[in-house]
Formats: C-alpha cells, structure tokens, sequence
C-alpha cells in the first residue's frame, strides 16, 4: 500500500543540523498526542537560498522552526513579522499563514523563563558571547529584566569586548555570562570560549544555549570555579512549546 503524505508537516531550517533537538521533541509530541499525520523534517541548507525550491515544491508544509545561522538571513522570505521578532531582529519560527510566512521569537521567551529563577540579587551587568541571531534575542531579555549587558567576539567592533580584551575586572563586574556561539557543541565537546576562567567565581551564573552535551566544557570550567551553572535545554522545550502554540494559534 502506498504511503499517505503527512497532512501536517514541520521542519527545521538549519545548517548541519543531524542532532537537531527539534525534530526529536516534536517527533515525541506527535506520539504522546497520537496525533497522526503529522511529521517534523530537517531542512539542512548549505546556503538559505535553498528555501526557495522547498517553498516552491513541497506541500503541506504548516510551519517552520529556525536555528543557526539562519535566524537572521530568512527574515526577507517573510511577508509579516511579530512585533517583538522585528524588535529583536532575528526569527527563529515561521507559521504559514494566508497572507503570506510570518516570523515570531520564541528564543526570548525561553531564555527568559528558563534564567529568570537563577537570577540573583549583584547580577547586574552579563556578557553575551556571540553576535548571531540567538544573541539578539538574550540581549533583548536583559534589557526587559533591566540587566546591563555588552557582546564578547572574535573581532574588535565598537561597544564590544573582544576575548582578548576579558580581565579580572571585567570578569568582576559582569557576573552573568551567556554562551550564544556554537563552540563546544558536540562532536566537538572539549572546546569552549576563550574566557580567562580563572577569574570566575561563585558570584556567576554561567548559562549555555548548547544542550548537547549537557554539560559543556564552558560550563564545566565555570562550575570548576564554584559558578552557577544552566544549559539550553529547558530553554529549548519552553521555545518550542511557544512554537506549537503559535502554529496552532
């Protein structure tokens, strides 16, 4: 007998996204619903053009889930933007709608939830490792929460850190640490961000959007120095729950 195409059907767009959370989390969600015909894809694209074929070719395609680096790169296939996605400037959910793709945030809201309960009283200024759609979205939130916050990259531009630039000092000051780079994800578990660890303290909270492994080497060197410590992972089932929610809204 022929096998019927999925009525319903969602996907990740991404670049080398084989351990995609996405599509194991909502696999699962489908079974624990018994919902049928309904299925969740890997749209793996060398280069985001490729969007365009698979909005030309494929079919009952209900919405879409974005991770790096295309957060930012798909917002000009959007017809309509929420809001808070256009004041974040990155996208990370897509929801097919009559007029058109629409573009929501859902990584602000995950963030949010998910770091607010560890939030201490002298955390008032955070470094954000990362210049890429994620990071908008975790700057986004510490300006809602009220927390001064400064970007950390590889290359020197204004109102930034570079990694070399990092000192006690600096380390002292900003007590929140977040992780929005890619470095340390597995396969590549051992590499971390080029921090000087050393000056990490108790004070911390160190917090990782990686959630594989669970415990990257960024944030075992923090915990090595008494830090406190929270990976991507509940973050990721808050967005994605925001998702679902948006898609059948």
């Amino acid at each position: 007998m022929e096998k019927t195409e999925n009525k319903n059907r969602f996907g990740l767009i991404g670049k080398d996204i084989a351990y995609s959370f996405s599509r194991a989390y909502f696999t699962q969600k489908f079974k624990d619903l018994k919902l049928e015909n309904y299925s969740y894809e890997n749209f793996d694209f060398q280069d985001i053009s490729e969007l365009n074929k698979v909005l030309e070719t494929t079919t009952n395609i209900k919405g879409f889930n974005v991770t790096i680096p295309y957060k930012e790169e798909v917002i000009p296939f959007l017809a309509l933007i929420d809001e808070k996605a256009k004041a974040i400037g990155a996208v990370n959910t897509i929801k097919f709608t009559e007029k058109g793709l629409k573009g929501y945030n859902t990584d602000f809201y995950g963030f949010q939830k998910s770091i607010e309960p560890s939030i201490k009283e002298h955390h008032k200024k955070a470094l954000i490792l990362g210049t890429g759609g994620a990071s908008k979205a975790i700057a986004f939130v510490f300006k809602e929460l009220g927390i001064a916050y400064t970007f950390v990259s590889r290359r020197k531009k204004e109102n930034q850190f570079t990694y070399q630039e990092l000192t006690r000092q600096i380390l002292e000051e900003y007590t929140v640490i977040v992780n929005c780079t890619p470095v340390g994800t597995f396969p590549d578990s051992t590499e971390k961000p080029a921090l000087p660890y050393e000056y990490i303290t108790k004070k911390h909270l160190l917090f990782d959007l990686i959630y594989n492994p669970a415990k990257t080497a960024f944030l075992a060197a923090g915990e090595a120095q008494g830090a406190q410590i929270k990976n991507g992972d509940k973050m990721l089932e808050l967005q994605a729950e925001k998702a679902w929610e948006i898609w059948n809204s």
